[in-house]
Parts: structure tokens; C-alpha cells; sequence
């Protein structure tokens, strides 16, 4: 209502300008329909007005003073119909109306209850922070909250680039916090999440002790619609000719040399040294400190352990396993395995 040309009480003839309304789109002059005097006026300039809404009535003669008041009281808002199906008591309804939840989710052969809306409500309050927004392109969530997890969150909080929902977890307690964060359940709520407009996840799960447990993570992150981000700390180094797969994780104070190539879903954990030209295939798990020098390349799915060194233009096959502290010299093939503090060959 930007401009209201007249007052309560006042005498207007028919085609005096009423007020202006403007939309959006358009503005549009009010004129009276007729002689008389405008009473029960409801809305003063620069208040918002909806479609269908009256603002004054028109009356034969001045009305009494209660009478005014009267008719400025605005009616009730419509009640929404409830379905036929639906069978609640009052006090249910009222509350679910109040707080627009739909009735319909609740089974139809039931009768429902002011509790058991009550409690629908305080569930979905509890379960989830979700954004503000139907689609938030910063909100994140952490499959996994272990020690990887904790690492995890603390790199993105580094970043100040995401807003993490939460964690989810399929083997803690919905409601647990991590360092402040919520679980919000396990595997099966993450359809749950991306309706509520969460596109993005990190997979927490390491894998050392079977990398296809991290693989499964990644695909039931992929089978929900979200996708998996790289995600690099602010103390890290890449160097700006080396290539990040979505999904890898480089942390504090890890190196990524000239040229490098790191596939999807890899670990270049803390302190650890990626040099120039080397390659890195999907999944692979580099531990702290671990120094691959340049033209390595690393097989899927291997793993590499704290304090290892391979040598330049070492091949590790995929699925190999590197203990820690160990030295490469050659190659080690497909699923072979390296003991920790060995040097290979023997």
C-alpha cells in the first residue's frame, strides 16, 4: 500500500481515488465504487496487503464509534481442510496448523493425538540443523566421526568456505556431539539431508584396515546425489600446476608438487610430500609424513605409511600396503606388502 489517500471516517464520491497499490510488477489506482463514507479501514500506508484482502468498507453513514473498531478487527485466517482420512483430535490439529506440519505423514489408520504431534515436532528439531535456506551451496556433512572425522571438521572450520550440518555416523548415537557438531544418524538419513538442500559430504572413513569400507562410504555418498569436494587446509602447499580429484583431502602442512596428479578420494595426510610429477590413482591413503619423491606413482587403493620414503620413480602397485618408517627403493607390486621399517627389495 505505498500511498492511502484517504481516512477513517471520510466521505468519498464514486471514482475518488482510494489509494495506490504497487507489486513487484505494477501499480494500480483504488477508486470508490460509490458515495458514502469509508469505515472499518484496516491497513495504513506501507503496509504489505495480500490478494483478496479487504481494506475498507464503504457504508450509506457514519458509523458509531464501537462499530468501527469492530470492523477493523481482521476475520480469522481460513483453516486449511484437513483430508477425509485424517482423524486427530482438536488439540492436534490446532498444533499441527500452528506449526504447518502435515498430518498426512502421520499413518492413516491412527487416530492422532496432541502428543504425537508434539513429538513429531520436537524430533525433527532435534535430528537435524539443517540451512536456512531449501538450498544452502556451503551446507556439508562428515560420513564418518572418528579421529579422521575430528581431523575433518577441524580442516573445514580452517577454510571458512563451509557450514557443516552435522555428522553422520552408523555406528554412534543420533544426538552425540563432536567437537560441537551433532550426529545426525547413520547412512540412511543422507537422502534426508540432501532434501533438505545439503549437496556436499567428505567421507571420514580412512580405510587403513580395508579401503573397501571407504570405497562404499564414497558410493553411498554418490547413490544419495551428494558429491564429495577436495578439500585442502590453509597450511597445505599445492603447487599451482598440480591436479585435485574431488573427494581428495590434503592437510596440515602437506606438500603437492609440480605437475602431480592426485585421484579421487585420496589422503595426503598431515606433513606428508607429494613431488613433482608424481601420481597418485584413486583411494590412496598417504599417512603423515610420508615423502614420495618425484615420478612416483601409487596404484589404487594403496597405502602408504607414516614415515615412509619411496624413491624417485618408484611404481607401487595398486592395493599395496606400506608399513611405517619403511624405505622403497623398487617397485612393489599389485597387493604386495612392505613391513614397517624394512627396505625394499630386501
Amino acid at each position: 500500500l505505498s500511498e492511502l489517500h484517504v481516512a477513517e471516517g471520510q466521505q468519498v464520491a464514486a471514482g475518488d481515488l482510494i489509494c495506490t497499490l504497487e507489486t513487484t510488477k505494477s501499480t494500480a489506482e483504488v477508486e470508490a465504487e460509490r458515495d458514502g463514507y469509508i469505515v472499518g479501514l484496516r491497513y495504513a500506508e506501507g503496509d504489505t496487503v495480500r490478494a483478496g484482502e479487504v481494506l475498507a468498507y464503504i457504508s450509506d453513514q457514519e458509523i458509531r464509534e464501537q462499530e468501527t473498531k469492530d470492523r477493523k478487527r481482521p476475520s480469522p485466517a481460513p483453516q486449511s481442510p484437513i483430508p477425509d482420512h485424517i482423524r486427530a483430535s482438536k488439540a492436534a490439529l490446532e498444533l499441527a496448523r500452528r506449526h504447518n506440519l502435515d498430518l498426512s505423514q502421520f499413518p492413516a489408520e491412527r487416530f492422532i493425538t496432541e502428543a504425537m504431534v508434539r513429538a513429531r515436532l520436537e524430533r525433527g528439531a532435534a535430528k537435524f540443523a539443517p540451512p536456512q535456506s531449501e538450498f544452502d551451496p556451503t551446507a556439508l556433512v562428515i560420513y564418518g566421526g572418528g579421529g579422521h572425522g575430528k581431523s575433518l571438521l577441524e580442516l573445514v572450520r580452517a577454510l571458512g568456505t563451509y557450514t557443516v550440518v552435522g555428522f553422520v555416523d552408523d555406528g554412534l548415537p543420533e544426538g552425540e556431539q563432536i567437537l560441537g557438531v551433532p550426529v545426525l544418524g547413520g547412512g540412511d538419513v543422507l537422502p534426508e539431508l540432501y532434501a533438505r538442500g545439503v549437496r556436499l559430504a567428505v567421507n571420514a572413513v580412512g580405510g587403513i584396515g580395508n579401503v573397501a569400507v571407504r570405497v562404499r562410504v564414497f558410493e553411498r555418498i554418490a547413490a544419495a546425489g551428494l558429491v564429495c569436494p577436495a578439500v585442502v587446509h590453509p597450511t597445505a602447499f599445492l603447487e599451482p600446476s598440480a591436479k585435485l580429484s574431488p573427494g581428495a583431502q590434503v592437510f596440515p602442512h602437506a606438500y603437492v608438487g609440480s605437475e602431480a596428479r592426485v585421484g579421487y578420494g585420496c589422503i595426503v595426510n598431515t606433513g606428508a610430500i607429494v613431488s613433482h610429477d608424481c601420481t597418485l590413482g584413486d583411494y590412496v591413503n598417504l599417512s603423515p609424513g610420508a615423502i614420495l619423491a618425484g615420478e612416483v606413482t601409487v596404484g589404487d587403493g594403496a597405502l602408504i605409511g607414516m614415515g615412509v620414503t619411496v624413491n624417485l620413480g618408484v611404481t607401487i602397485g595398486a592395493g599395496a600396503r606400506v608399513g611405517n618408517g619403511a624405505t622403497v627403493k623398487s617397485d612393489v607390486p599389485a597387493n604386495g606388502v612392505v613391513r614397517a621399517g624394512t627396505i625394499w627389495p630386501k
